[in-house]
This record gives C-alpha cells, sequence and structure tokens, in this order.
C-alpha cells in the first residue's frame, strides 16, 4: 500500500474572511461584514505553538483580506519571532508605504497580491470595486520598494485565459519574483463562474504554455501553477523526449520537483473559526483547534490519512502511473462528485496500461518554494 508520510510544509491561514473587495470567484464568498467567532489573538498564538509540534512550516496568512485584521501585526510578528517563515496572501489593495514598511521589519518573506486581468476596467469588474486594479498595483510597488518580494496570483477562466501573456508581461514589469496562475476550483462565490471553468484540453494548454515560458525566462520569474496538480505529469512527459516506449522512470526524473496535489501532505489550511482542510478549496473538515490540538488533527485525522493513502484514489487517477507524484486535484474532485478520493475531472491523460513499480516508491516530495494563496 502506498502511502505517503506526512510533512508538512506550507500552511494557508485564513485569519478573517472579512475583505474590502467582492470578488466574482471567491472561494469563501467573503463580504464587508464582520464575521462572528473568528480567532481571537490569544487562539492565534495558541495555533502558532501548536504548528511549532509538528514543525516548521511557512504560514500564509490570507483571508478575506488579512489586512484588516487589527491584530495582523501581533500575528504575523509572533509567528516571525517564533522562527517560522510567515507569507501573506493580499489583494493589495491596502498595500500602503507604511503597511508595506511594517512588513518589511516582522519580516514578511512575500507578498502575494491578485491580479486577474491586466487593464484596470476588467479587473476593477472581476474584483468587484472601482480602483481594485490601480490600489493593486500601488500596493505592490509600495511592497517592492520596501524590499518585501512580491509574486502575482491570477485565477485563470475563460474570462481572461487570452491575457495571460500580458499578464506575464505585467509581473515582470512590476518587478515580481514569481508568477502563479490558480487554475479555478468552482466554490463558495467562485460557483457562479463554473461555467467559465478552462474544458481540460485548454487547461493541459495552458500548462504546456507555462513550461514553455519558464524554460524561456529561465532565472528571470519562477512559475507555479496552483490548483494543477497535472503539471509534474506534463513536465514529466515533456523531459521524456528519449523515452519510446514502458513507463517512465519518475523517481529519477523528480529531482526536487514538489508534488501535485499537498492536501493533507504537505500542506492544510485553517479558516477563520479554526476548522482544518486539506486545502481551501476542499471543503471537508479535518478537524477544529477548537476541539482538538492542531497537531492531534494533522496527525491522525481520518481525512489526512485518507489523502496520504494513493491507494484510495478511484478511477483512473487510482490506475496513474503518476498518482504518487499527481494525485489529481482531490478539491475539484469533490466539487464535481461530492466524492474526494474520486478522479480528477479536469485532466485529459489516459493512465498507461501498467502502473510502474518505480511509483510506489515515491511516498514523499520536497516544496521548494512559497506558494501564496489568495
Amino acid at each position: 500500500m502506498d502511502v505517503a508520510a506526512p510533512n508538512l510544509r506550507l500552511i494557508a491561514w485564513e485569519i478573517t474572511r472579512s475583505c474590502n473587495l467582492y470578488c466574482s470567484h471567491c472561494r469563501s464568498s467573503s463580504t464587508s461584514d464582520r464575521y462572528a467567532n473568528e480567532l481571537s489573538s490569544e487562539e492565534c498564538f495558541s495555533v502558532i505553538d501548536n504548528i511549532l509540534e509538528i514543525g516548521k512550516p511557512i504560514v500564509i496568512l490570507s483571508g478575506g483580506e488579512p489586512l484588516l485584521r487589527d491584530d495582523f501585526f501581533d500575528i504575523a510578528k509572533y509567528a516571525a519571532d517564533k522562527e517560522l517563515r510567515v507569507a501573506v496572501g493580499s489583494n493589495g489593495t491596502l498595500v500602503t508605504k507604511e503597511i508595506a514598511a511594517r512588513m518589511k521589519e516582522i519580516p514578511i518573506s512575500r507578498l502575494g497580491i491578485s491580479v486577474d486581468f491586466p487593464t484596470p476596467a476588467l479587473q476593477d469588474q472581476f474584483r468587484g470595486m472601482s480602483g481594485a486594479f490601480d490600489a493593486a498595483l500601488q500596493g505592490i510597488e509600495n511592497a517592492i520598494n520596501c524590499g518585501v518580494e512580491v509574486q502575482i496570483n491570477s485565477t485563470i477562466t475563460k474570462l481572461n485565459a487570452c491575457y495571460l501573456d500580458d499578464l506575464l508581461s505585467l509581473a515582470l514589469d512590476l518587478g515580481a519574483v514569481a508568477f502563479h496562475p490558480f487554475m479555478l476550483v468552482p466554490t463558495g462565490r467562485g460557483k457562479e463562474l463554473e461555467s467559465q471553468e478552462l474544458p481540460p484540453e485548454e487547461y493541459e494548454r495552458i500548462l504546456h504554455w507555462i513550461c514553455d515560458k519558464q524554460a524561456e525566462m529561465g532565472e528571470r520569474i519562477f512559475f507555479k501553477p496552483t490548483d494543477a496538480p497535472h503539471y509534474i505529469r506534463v513536465m514529466l512527459q515533456r523531459n521524456r523526449n528519449s523515452q519510446t516506449q514502458g513507463t517512465p522512470d519518475i523517481q529519477e526524473e523528480m529531482n526536487s520537483l514538489t508534488r501535485g496535489c499537498l492536501a493533507g501532505i504537505g500542506f492544510c489550511f485553517i479558516s477563520h473559526v479554526g476548522r482544518v482542510q486539506g486545502c481551501g478549496y476542499l471543503d471537508v473538515e479535518a478537524g477544529n483547534i477548537r476541539e482538538q490540538s492542531f497537531s492531534e488533527i494533522w496527525r491522525n485525522s481520518p481525512l489526512f490519512n485518507d489523502l496520504r493513502d494513493y491507494s484510495k484514489i478511484k478511477g483512473k487517477c487510482g490506475i496513474c502511473e503518476y498518482k504518487v507524484v499527481c494525485g489529481g486535484c482531490r478539491a475539484r474532485a469533490y466539487e464535481v462528485t461530492g466524492d474526494y478520493l474520486a478522479e480528477e475531472p479536469y485532466c485529459i491523460y489516459q493512465p498507461a496500461p501498467a502502473v510502474s513499480s518505480s511509483t510506489s516508491a515515491l511516498s514523499n516530495s520536497k516544496i521548494q518554494r512559497t506558494h501564496v494563496r489568495q
């Protein structure tokens, strides 16, 4: 039985659900309301202490809009003082020069800012606020001028797939260190965009576009598609130019690549009320930190144990020779079928007749980069 050893390297933490924007794709359907029962400052500090019992993962403070919390800097500093690497996922509109300077002082290791369209009118419409585009770009400039690394996140749908080259050019012009296309998972308010989700063939084309652009850009900017676990499979297939038969030697080819779906294996999500999930898009509770310690949930949650057991994956994902390095998007499978172990519905790949024994040797992969969600 192929079971992944848990190796927590990254946590996305929704420290508030409140937001000053009203984005079309929002996973949490956030509004400007104050949400009841959010974790208190002291509860957040306790969570950080408990995370340290597992290790020292990167902690992404996100939302909603995390800068709306009055104690945002208290939480960030507490985590940084405990030698955790702290990143932030934001819409960028509230990042003034003063806020950026305080981020640098904490220090915030990376700021992920969401820009989904390369023009003000389209971005403002998608984000639900006039001036959102200009405010985000000003926030990016403020952060970079203060020495805070910026990563551009773009949620890709039929609405903006044609602007990928323009978005990349914008990220380069702004001085971002990374460009992360997020492949839409239609949850929350994003359900209303379900008809705008890319078809599997276009999804595949964009993953190849990312491979091509990363090769073209080299060290100028780093690419990491998110919610696209089969990107790993695409990369491996492209690296096997000389192989004409048989199954791939995945162990040899993986090198430092990360795994595709990391939910419950190297990554998890904490909600504003303490709910722990495999990721923010997989709306299945692993436990609640108000009822159990985070370390207990991470180690023993039935959900996480399921996600770590590759033999439980169903459909074509279950027989795929790439399942250990890809695994399919468990959130997308859940949204489409109601079963988080079902096959990935947006993958065009047809598995080889026999699964390579080399895949069973891979039970863990290293996360090499910060992935900042918003």
